[in-house]
């Protein structure tokens, strides 16, 4: 089961994350697979928003050649109080992206509606929804991959030279006391940080 947050919100542990990941590869009722992946990783692997989800245009993760970079170049306009970044896109989330769609039609929204055009932000928070019933993840949201991204990187940060400043920055969030109040903790690694002082 995934590790209950503070404020009784709850983030999609590794387990979960597979698993909607496999929901979203293989559930026959779902006729997008590809695109279905991509939205788990868009929040578990880069953090991102539904409406930012939502909003996400292939010019903003490929190069003038329709090829993948390595950066999510979010927009002011699609993110959340004008908080747009720059995100490097994680390998597990570039592979998803270069299978979604060829390079000479990488144009428009990353994430298509059945219709073509860009989903809504509720779509895309009905969509994650109604993954994590389908795979008994009671709780989460399409906010739990995000918390997820956030709690993951705090506690990587310092393995990778980085700061909590840095984590702010990639999640877009106007303070660090916001960030501070999405990172999980862990009384086992509590205990263990007081036991090495």
């Amino acid at each position: 089961m995934p590790r209950k947050e503070l404020h009784g919100r709850q983030t999609s542990k590794d387990p979960h994350q597979r698993r909607a990941s496999a929901t979203a590869r293989t559930h026959s009722a779902l006729p997008t697979p590809e695109r279905d992946r991509v939205i788990v990783l868009l929040s578990v692997r880069a953090g991102l928003r539904a409406c930012e989800i939502a909003g996400l245009d292939w010019a903003m993760v490929t190069d003038a050649r329709g090829r993948v970079t390595g950066i999510i170049e979010l927009r002011d306009a699609i993110a959340k109080k004008g908080s747009g970044r720059r995100i490097p896109i994680h390998p597990e989330l570039s592979q998803a992206l270069s299978k979604l769609a060829p390079p000479q039609a990488r144009t428009g929204p990353v994430v298509r509606s059945l219709r073509g055009g860009h989903m809504r932000a509720n779509s895309i928070v009905n969509w994650f929804c109604s993954a994590f019933q389908t795979i008994g993840a009671a709780g989460c949201s399409s906010h739990s991959g995000r918390r997820t991204f956030v709690t993951g990187a705090a506690k990587a940060a310092h393995r990778a030279g980085a700061s909590l400043r840095d984590v702010q920055l990639l999640a877009g969030h106007r303070s660090i006391e916001t960030t501070q109040r999405y990172i999980d903790g862990d009384s086992r690694a509590q205990h263990r940080l007081v036991h090495t002082l």
